[in-house]
């Protein structure tokens, strides 16, 4: 009977079956292209940048070629090496792993070498002789405990879950990495923006501070009035409050950035990326909503997601079915040690088992039924997700195509409200403008500078919000 062990073994091998069911990618409604706001677009004075569509896709776009500041750079590089978020996220991947490793050793035999010696002493009244006597085994052999004939496939579907638990971790952490790029590139346009409109207002500051001086000056000889003093004088305090709270403002974006890389970084230098090189960095072709579903490792991770709880459920279907085990071992047995391997000697056994459930208090039924409901909750996250990379791409095509014009019309109103100042102060050396309008102007002046470094911060964060949602390459 023992010659039957291995036949049964390559059997169960090569035909085991899965009950799970045949996974399909779930139909998904998306539209055939991104929505496009055409009356917004002909209200606008100028065409933005075009993107041709042989530009290169996000996704083959590393991001020290779209990212192509040295300084910024190095933080990327610096935070996917010491950022402990992506650091859990690859240690995540290693428990994937070992579970995997773990779930499909199952599939295979285990094979153990044993040896024992056993010394026992029978009583006399229970010794066939009448005599106590004292006994010694010596076995030495070859095992196989309990291993699951998988004719129903309930190991490998347990196997195929893991496995799909495995990639969908993976795919997580190449979302992390994506995300982790993009979050630090945003906290260093979000700190250089504060530091620019730190400067604007401490200049602004300076400015007023003299303006102020000289009012007070003219005051003390009945040349300005009190009214004219305060007024300056609230300006001033306006740009130093300003002042302090953009400095507040860029420390806690510093503190921000440190936290992303993971290690203290040095202190930023630069400005804002110009029109240009944001133009260079929003050409990427957007491509249809499809690619959406192979191209963002977060939808990659979902549906392995899916594919895991698909696999769960044929673990849960061979439940209701019997389950056939092996045990099987070979070796020798001796009364004594030296005896262990002479003629004769050999010893083997052969156990098969099956267990067939007949009443579990409704314990299978349930389990199948939980898989069945976890199954149907992967496939709404599934379609959550692309639903939600959907509209993070068409919100970041909408910035591109706004926020460029955006900036214009703002840098057109800076320049304007410059142009009033100097005239203002013209009329007013003239005697024909008050001091109240020059003031005025001045606040206005100030208020359209903070807004224009504003919009640009905008523009730059857009730029990375793009890369991020079309799935930006993750090669350096």
């Amino acid at each position: 009977m023992i010659k039957t062990a291995p036949t049964l073994l390559a059997v169960a091998l090569l035909s085991a079956c899965s009950l799970a069911p045949t996974y399909q990618r779930p139909v998904t409604t998306l539209a055939g292209a991104y929505p496009q706001d055409s009356a917004g677009a002909a209200a606008r004075t100028s065409v933005t940048l075009p993107v041709s569509a042989t530009a290169t896709a996000a996704v083959d776009t590393g991001w020290r070629s779209y990212f192509s500041e040295p300084a910024l750079q190095q933080l990327i590089a610096a935070a996917l090496e010491h950022n402990r978020d992506l650091r859990t996220a690859v240690l995540r991947i290693e428990e994937a792993r070992a579970l995997y490793d773990v779930q499909s050793a199952d599939r295979l035999p285990t094979l153990n070498a044993s040896g024992s010696m056993t010394r026992a002493k029978t009583p006399a009244f229970l010794s066939s002789t009448g005599q106590s006597t004292i006994g010694k085994r010596y076995d030495v052999g070859l095992a196989m405990p309990a291993f699951e004939l998988d004719f129903f496939g309930r190991v490998k579907s347990l196997s195929d879950a893991a496995l799909a638990s495995y990639l969908a971790t993976d795919e997580a952490r190449q979302a992390a990495q994506i995300s982790l790029v993009a979050q630090v590139a945003q906290a260093y346009y979000t700190e250089r923006a504060y530091a620019e409109q730190l400067s604007l207002a401490q200049q602004t500051y300076a400015a007023r501070t003299r303006s102020y001086q000289l009012t007070q000056q003219r005051a003390e000889v009945g040349a300005s009035s009190r009214l004219d003093l305060r007024s300056s004088e609230t300006l001033m305090e306006t740009a130093r409050a300003a002042a302090l709270s953009l400095a507040r403002q860029r420390a806690q974006a510093e503190n921000a950035l440190t936290l992303l890389v993971g290690q203290a970084t040095p202190a930023a230098s630069g400005a804002l990326p110009d029109q240009r090189q944001l133009d260079a960095m929003s050409a990427l072709p957007a491509g249809l909503p499809s690619e959406l579903l192979n191209r963002r490792p977060d939808i990659r991770a979902a549906e392995q997601r899916l594919k895991a709880a698909t696999a769960n459920i044929g673990a849960a279907r061979a439940a209701f079915f019997p389950r056939i085990s092996l045990t099987t071992s070979v070796g020798t047995s001796s009364p004594s040690l030296g005896g262990l391997f002479d003629s004769g000697s050999g010893s083997w056994s052969f156990v098969p088992q099956l267990s067939l459930p007949i009443f579990d208090g409704g314990r299978n039924r349930a389990n199948l039924s939980l898989a069945e409901t976890r199954q149907n909750l992967a496939v709404t996250d599934y379609e959550k997700t692309i639903q939600i990379a959907f509209r993070e791409v068409a919100d970041a095509l909408a910035a591109r195509d706004y926020l460029g014009e955006q900036v214009n019309a703002q840098r057109s109103i800076v320049e304007a409200q410059a142009d009033r100042l100097k005239l203002l102060q013209l009329r007013f050396e003239q005697g024909i403008a008050s001091s109240l309008d020059i003031l005025d102007a001045q606040r206005e002046l100030f208020s359209a500078r903070q807004t224009l470094v504003q919009v640009q911060q905008q523009r730059s964060a857009s730029a990375v919000d793009l890369y991020r949602a079309l799935g930006g390459g993750l090669q350096p």
